[in-house]
């Protein structure tokens, strides 16, 4: 397992970033989008999230973006400002190692401390690793969606996975 420090995204994290992103656009089912993303689309990315203070954290191993992960609006609407989603990505040659783990227990930490409700978590279907890890931290499934997505020439199941955490009641 390995060890890696978690903190605040910047700037210079950006091209780690982009470059594990990608790898899941091009590779996984993780993410269903078709086309590689640019630096230019990951700068704006990073922004908004600052700008809406909202938490953005890289893995970082032996100086090296090992993984990122990122809370996120659920939905637009005001009513829903107290959940968020969750995202997590490790680079090919660290998964299996604990940096999702570590990732993802400093996202749940990151809720809390915002006082917020839930947390939700869009998971392919066949993406049994990231359930897995969400379940250990306590997410459950709440919704399947069958064939939502088309990728790699097939269609995708989506699950939704959901942990409630202990925020105000109002």
């Amino acid at each position: 397992m390995s060890r890696a420090l978690i903190r605040p995204a910047g700037e210079a994290d950006l091209e780690g970033i982009l470059a594990i992103y990608n790898d899941a656009i091009l590779y996984t089912t993780a993410v269903y989008d078709y086309a590689p993303h640019t630096l230019a689309m990951r700068q704006a990315w990073l922004a908004t999230k600052q700008q809406a203070e909202l938490p953005v954290i890289v893995a970082e191993v032996q100086g090296e973006v090992a993984g990122f992960g990122s809370l996120g609006p659920f939905r637009a609407w005001q009513a829903y400002q107290y959940t968020v989603e969750n995202s997590l990505y490790v680079a090919t040659n660290y998964r299996g190692q604990g940096i999702g783990k570590q990732l993802l227990t400093h996202l749940v930490t990151a809720a809390e401390q915002r006082n917020l409700r839930a947390i939700v978590a869009g998971i392919d279907a066949d993406n049994i690793v990231s359930l897995k890890l969400h379940e250990q931290l306590g997410f459950q499934e709440v919704a399947h969606f069958r064939q939502v997505g088309y990728k790699f020439n097939r269609w995708l199941d989506l699950k939704f996975m959901q942990r409630l955490l202990t925020a105000p009641d109002t």
